[in-house]
């Protein structure tokens, strides 16, 4: 394969970071499918060797660390604590958890503390040099109750954050190397019934060889990083400064309104440089960028209406937080199986949802349904049956699309907003914008990627990767009917929480956004025909979620209009899943597939996980329910060489065929 496919290969090792040495990392290797069994089932052989984790589920060593430096000195009588950007987040998490106490008639007792954390050799601490940290203390056997606070909204603070704040702690950071720091608790956790919901803490052990086949290309053992190997938090910001293109830290206002400015489409240029060379080429979050009409399907579009949220999910907590406050209150529809944490969000927070999960045209016939017996005489005058409707384009992992056009009609008749994530079709594919009020999207997906680093830049002998953390968007749609409501609203609740390191990763990696998605766009359907061609009566495969299958249709109404000669043949994204004839052929072509194997999608390398067993282990017969089976394999492509990446999926096809011949279960 390239090089991209070579390296990220040689970190198929369980429990490892992915990609390979990498602080921030956003997923974590489970190369086998009994892999991701055993971390489901707290199995200890697979804990032990965790050192890292999808965020939003792990909370990151540094953050680990942070917390029990917090506790130790604020806590009492054993008190946890999570820590968050802003007092209106450790707000909102404080309330989340009295709301939900055991005991109704005695509400938990939890507290808010404010930690102005400064540099330690300032004698005249500014603003600008000091960070506060809102910490929440509670019980400690509450914690699992502040953990679904953490993981269904995305608001916690970000890794880099701590690790900040570390350096101005006396004595609570040295030298930070360049791999994944091991985690601190020791703590094994119980067996949960649903390791989303868990206080998953791991004991310290060094990863071990790769359990996962080792194809002839990947070498056996990833190497390990020695002294040499430690980086100052200012050495490894001036080596990204120098050599990795980032922005200065000062320029993190900057980086922002290059990422609005991005996500808006009204860049008429965007070059993959930064400041070093903005003569040539001005940089696009600077006074002397060439602005112009949105591309987004709805030319009025503006920097403006972009609003920036430290992950995806938090993005839409703030888009059902904001419908909540700005329109009758009522409960939402989910339309379409969404990610795990999206339906979460709708049932915990207001008066609960809907949910027709299968998102197909005949649910928007049950849908209408529901809304004349919500409202059966409905009026301009009436007040709304549902507060909104949440839809995934395409969706996530059955890539379905909904029909917009008609759901749009339905809004307008009855006065309901529609929220769209386009995460997965992403914006330079589709045009959601001019059927939706607001569209989400998670920017730690294809929109960062990895970038020109994960091209591979070697620094002090190892690859320096760095990923963005997470990132998210939120925009509005300034031709809907509602969107003064929703702007007025916006502007005076939105909080920018996002943090400036990871906002000057983000901006860095997300320069060369468009390229790579058409590059990824035709390296997946590329792999999409060749399943598609095994999957006859008799043969293994036995369907291929992708957009260009699924739904079609609906998909190509929504198709960019902006999309250059050739390109629109392919643009079809990145992500789909594929089902089997048989457990144990789903299990064979998973484990022979000789690429990244962990949770999230959009990398720039390709990355697989038996989704159903990670996401809804203790519900997969609720989730089959709605065709989400328990054999389902979901892949994000990525910009490997296509010729290797038909072979590496050649050959797990070879190695299903084989199981589903021999007979075996």
């Amino acid at each position: 394969m390239s090089s991209t496919t070579t390296e990220t290969e040689t970190a198929s090792t369980l429990g490892q970071s992915v990609p390979p040495f990498t602080p921030h990392a956003i997923s974590v290797s489970l190369p086998t499918w009994q892999d991701t069994v055993g971390y489901e089932e707290g199995e200890k052989r697979v804990v032990d060797k965790m050192v890292t984790g999808y965020p939003r589920f792990f909370i990151h060593t540094s953050i680990q660390k942070l917390a029990t430096i917090c506790e130790k000195k604020f806590g009492i009588s054993g008190e946890r604590c999570v820590l968050f950007p802003s007092k209106k987040v450790a707000e909102f998490c404080r309330e989340f958890m009295i709301d939900r106490s055991p005991d109704k008639q005695s509400p938990l007792s939890v507290r808010l503390i404010e930690f102005l954390i400064c540099p330690e050799d300032s004698s005249t601490p500014t603003t600008s040099s000091c960070l506060a940290l809102h910490i929440v203390l509670f019980p400690a056997d509450a914690f699992p109750l502040a953990k679904q606070f953490w993981q269904h909204t995305g608001m916690g603070i970000s890794s880099r954050t701590a690790e900040r704040c570390l350096t101005m702690i006396p004595g609570a950071s040295a030298a930070v190397p360049t791999h994944v720091l091991n985690p601190v608790n020791k703590r094994l956790p119980s067996k949960p019934q649903n390791r989303h919901y868990s206080n998953r803490q791991y004991p310290v052990k060094t990863p071990s060889s790769p359990t996962s086949p080792v194809s002839p290309m990947m070498p056996a053992k990833s190497p390990e990083p020695t002294s040499d190997d430690m980086l100052t938090n200012d050495h490894a910001r001036y080596l990204e400064e120098r050599y990795g293109r980032n922005l200065p830290l000062g320029y993190a206002a900057a980086a922002k309104r290059a990422l609005r400015r991005r996500i808006a489409g009204v860049l008429v240029h965007d070059h993959c440089n930064n400041t070093h060379d903005a003569l040539q080429h001005p940089f696009a979050g600077g006074d002397k960028a060439e602005l112009g009409p949105s591309s987004r399907g709805v030319e009025s579009v503006t920097e403006d209406d972009v609003f920036l949220y430290p992950n995806g999910m938090s993005a839409i907590w703030a888009a059902h937080h904001l419908a909540l406050l700005s329109r009758p209150v009522q409960k939402s529809v989910c339309f379409g199986f969404p990610y795990t944490d999206t339906l979460k969000i709708l049932q915990k927070w207001g008066p609960g949802c809907h949910f027709f999960g299968l998102g197909l045209d005949s649910d928007i016939d049950a849908l209408e349904k529901l809304l004349d017996e919500l409202s059966p005489d409905h009026s301009p005058s009436s007040s709304p049956p549902i507060l909104a409707l949440f839809t995934e384009f395409a969706s996530n992992p059955l890539l379905r699309s909904a029909d917009l056009p008609r759901l749009r009609m339905l809004a307008d008749k009855y006065n309901f907003l529609i929220i769209v994530d386009e995460t997965v079709g992403n914006f330079v594919n589709v045009s959601v914008l001019p059927y939706a009020d607001i569209v989400v999207s998670s920017l730690t997906k294809v929109f960062s990627g990895d970038s020109n680093v994960m091209g591979g830049r070697y620094l002090l002998g190892y690859l320096f990767f760095n990923l963005a953390n997470s990132s998210s968007s939120l925009v509005l749609n300034p031709s809907g009917k509602h969107y003064d409501t929703l702007k007025s609203m916006l502007e005076n609740t939105y909080e920018d929480i996002y943090f400036d390191e990871d906002a000057i990763f983000m901006e860095r990696n997300s320069r060369n956004f468009k390229r790579r998605v058409f590059i990824i766009n035709e390296n997946t359907e590329a792999v999409c025909e060749l399943l598609k061609a095994r999957q006859t009566p008799a043969g293994i495969v036995k369907e291929v979620f992708y957009p260009k299958f699924t739904t079609r249709k609906n998909y190509d109404v929504c198709r960019a209009a902006d999309l250059p000669a050739g390109a629109s043949a392919s643009a079809f994204g990145g992500l789909f899943s594929v089902t089997f004839a048989s457990i144990a052929a789903s299990r064979a072509f998973f484990d022979a597939l000789a690429c990244h194997k962990g949770p999230s999608l959009g990398t720039s390398f390709t990355l697989a996980c038996p989704y159903t067993v990670l996401a809804h282990y203790a519900e997969m017969e609720w989730a089959a329910e709605y065709g989400v089976e328990e054999g389902l394999v979901r892949v994000s492509v990525g910009t490997e060489e296509r010729g290797a990446l038909l072979r590496v999926f050649e050959r797990a096809l070879d190695a299903a065929g084989d199981v589903s011949r021999s007979g075996k279960a």
